[in-house]
C-alpha cells in the first residue's frame, strides 16, 4: 500500500465518517487505526503499537509546546473574563460599533493586523471579539469563518509570519536562482486563493446574505439568539469595575512578547541556543529560523505573569480568583488538544503510508503534456492533498520540489507554480476537518468543531472554483493585474448570482 492511492484513505475515512455521525474524537481515532493497519500490515499487535507508540504519544511530544501555549491563552481569557475587562469591551463595541456589518469587519481588521503566526491569529482573535460579535448576534459559526479566513490566508501573504519562514525554508537551495523568501515575496500577487479570500469577506459582509449551512446558523442567531456557543459556556460578567483596557493591556502583552520570543529564538538578538543560524539584526532572517512551539510559550508565559500580577494589582481580582482561573483555562482548551492530537496522528500514519511519494508520482506523469494548465492541476493537487492530509506545510513541503523540478528556474511560470501550489496548500487546509488551524478557529470561536467545517465548506469552496479559473488564465496571460482584476470581478459577481438565486427561491416558497 505505500506510496498508492490507499495511503489517502485513512483521512478521507475519517473526513467522511465525522461528516457523517458529527463525532469529531470518534472519526479522527478511526482514521488512526485504520492507518496504522495498513501501515503494520494488518498486524494487530503492530497496529496498536503504531497508533500508541507512533501515533498518539509522537504527536503529544512533538505538540507540547502549542499544547502549553493553547493551556496559557485559556488561562489568560479566563483571567479577562472573570476581570470584567470582557464584559467591558463588548459594552463598548455595542456603544460604538453599531451594526453586523461594522463587527464582521472589525473582526476582518484584528485579524489582518494578526499575521505572524496562524494558531496564535486564531486564538487572539476569537478572544477578542467574541464579546462584539454575541452582542450583534453573529453566529459562533460566522464567527470561526471570520477567524480561519484571515489566519492562514493572511500568514500565506505576509513575508512576515512563520508560514513565510516555512515557505522560503523549503524553497532555499533548489536551484532556482533566489533564495526562499524572494520566491515567496514574488509568488504573494498570483496567491488568488489568499487574495480572493479576502475580498470575499468584505463582499459577504457587505452585501450582508449567506447562503448553505451558515445562512440558517446566521438565521438562528438572528431570530432566536442561539449563537452555537459550545455546551457548557457560561457568559461571566466578571467584576462590575472592569475596564476595556483590563482585556486591550493583556493582549497587546501578549502580541509583543510572542512576537520578541520568535526574534530570540530566530537568533535575532544574537543568542543561538536552539543550534539554529545566528541571525543577528537580521529580521526577515530571524522569522525563518524561529521555532513558534518555543516561542508561542516563552511570550505566552510572560503574559501570563504579567496579567496574573496586573490584575491583583488593580484589585479587580483576589489571589484566590485568580488562581482559580487556572484550571479553569485548562479546561476550555481541553477539546481542541485532543482534537489536533488525534489529527497529527492521522497526520503520522498518512506520511508513513508514502502520500508523499504517490503525489510526486502522479504530478510528474501529468507534467507531461498539460505545460500552460499546469498551474491549475497543481493547485487541484495541492487543495486535494491538504484536504486529505489537513497540513498545508506538508503539502507545500511536498510539492514545492516537484514544481521546481518541472518549470525552468526564474520563469513567471514557475512563480505562478509556486503560487498555485501555496494556495491550494491553505484552500485545502481551509476545508479540512482534521487541519490544525481548522481546529484552533473552532477553539478561538468556541463552537462546536464540525459545525464550523460544514458552515465553511461552501464559502471556501467558491472562492477555491474562482481561483481554479484564475489559474486556467494565469498560465495563458501570465500577468499578476489582470488575473486579480478578473478574480475580484468573479468573486463580487459570483456573490451577486448566489444572492439573486437565494432570493428567487425566497419568493417562491
Amino acid at each position: 500500500m505505500y506510496g498508492t492511492v490507499w495511503a489517502l484513505l485513512p483521512p478521507i475515512v475519517a473526513i467522511v465518517l465525522a461528516l457523517l455521525i458529527k463525532e469529531a474524537y470518534v472519526s479522527l481515532f478511526a482514521g488512526v487505526l485504520l492507518g496504522a493497519l495498513f501501515v503494520s500490515n494488518f498486524n494487530l499487535v503492530s497496529t496498536l503499537d503504531t497508533a500508541v507508540n507512533d501515533g498518539l504519544i509522537a504527536a503529544i511530544a512533538d505538540n507540547a509546546g502549542i499544547f502549553l501555549f493553547l493551556v496559557l491563552l485559556g488561562i489568560i481569557v479566563a483571567l479577562v473574563n472573570r476581570s470584567g475587562g470582557s464584559a467591558a469591551f463588548g459594552r463598548w463595541a455595542e456603544k460604538n460599533i453599531k451594526t453586523r456589518v461594522g463587527a464582521m469587519l472589525a473582526t476582518f481588521l484584528l485579524g489582518v493586523l494578526i499575521f505572524i503566526d496562524d494558531y496564535f491569529n486564531c486564538l487572539t482573535v476569537g478572544g477578542v471579539m467574541r464579546p462584539v460579535t454575541d452582542n450583534h448576534r453573529i453566529s459562533r459559526a460566522k464567527l470561526a469563518f471570520l477567524i480561519d479566513a484571515t489566519a492562514a490566508p493572511i500568514c500565506m501573504i505576509a513575508p512576515i509570519s512563520s508560514w513565510a519562514a516555512a515557505v522560503s525554508g523549503v524553497a532555499d537551495d533548489l536551484g532556482t536562482g533566489i533564495s526562499g523568501i524572494q520566491l515567496f515575496i514574488r509568488a504573494i500577487p498570483y496567491n488568488f486563493y489568499s487574495l480572493l479570500t479576502l475580498v470575499f469577506i468584505i463582499a459577504l459582509a457587505c452585501m450582508q446574505f449567506d447562503y448553505g449551512p451558515m445562512r440558517l446558523a446566521e438565521m438562528s442567531a438572528q431570530l432566536n439568539g442561539e449563537l452555537g456557543a459550545l455546551e457548557g459556556e457560561e457568559a461571566d460578567a466578571g467584576n462590575p469595575r472592569g475596564r476595556v483596557l483590563d482585556l486591550i493591556l493583556p493582549v497587546v502583552v501578549l502580541i509583543v512578547t510572542c512576537t520578541v520570543g520568535m526574534l530570540y529564538v530566530g537568533g535575532f538578538f544574537g543568542v543561538d541556543a536552539w543550534g539554529g543560524t545566528d541571525c543577528a539584526g537580521d529580521f526577515i532572517g530571524a522569522f525563518g529560523n524561529t521555532d513558534a512551539f518555543i516561542a508561542l510559550p516563552w511570550g505566552g508565559i510572560i503574559a501570563l505573569v504579567f496579567t496574573f500580577l496586573y490584575f491583583l494589582c488593580r484589585r479587580v481580582l483576589s489571589f484566590k480568583e485568580a488562581a482559580a482561573c487556572i484550571p479553569q483555562g485548562f479546561i476550555a482548551m481541553v477539546p481542541p488538544m485532543i482534537i489536533l492530537t488525534l489529527a497529527v496522528s492521522l497526520k503520522t500514519m498518512t506520511s508513513s503510508l508514502g502520500a508523499a511519494d504517490f503525489v510526486h508520482d502522479m504530478m510528474m506523469g501529468a507534467a507531461q503534456g498539460l505545460y500552460s494548465l499546469l498551474p491549475a492541476v497543481i493547485f487541484v493537487v495541492a487543495v486535494a492533498l491538504a484536504f486529505a492530509s489537513g497540513t498545508s506545510w506538508g503539502t507545500f513541503g511536498i510539492l514545492i520540489p516537484i514544481v521546481v523540478a518541472i518549470f525552468p528556474a526564474d520563469s513567471k511560470l514557475l512563480i505562478i507554480g509556486i503560487s498555485a501550489c501555496l494556495a491550494g496548500a491553505v484552500c485545502g487546509d481551509h476545508c479540512s476537518p482534521i487541519s490544525d488551524t481548522t481546529i484552533m478557529a473552532s477553539a478561538g470561536a468556541q463552537v462546536d468543531h464540525l459545525q464550523h467545517v460544514s458552515t465553511q465548506l461552501p464559502y471556501a469552496m467558491t472562492i477555491a472554483a474562482i481561483s481554479f479559473v484564475n489559474y486556467i488564465i494565469a498560465g495563458f496571460v501570465q500577468n499578476a493585474a489582470v488575473c486579480l482584476v478578473i478574480g475580484v470581478v468573479l468573486t463580487v459577481g459570483t456573490l451577486f448570482v448566489i444572492r439573486r438565486i437565494g432570493a428567487s427561491k425566497t419568493q417562491e416558497a
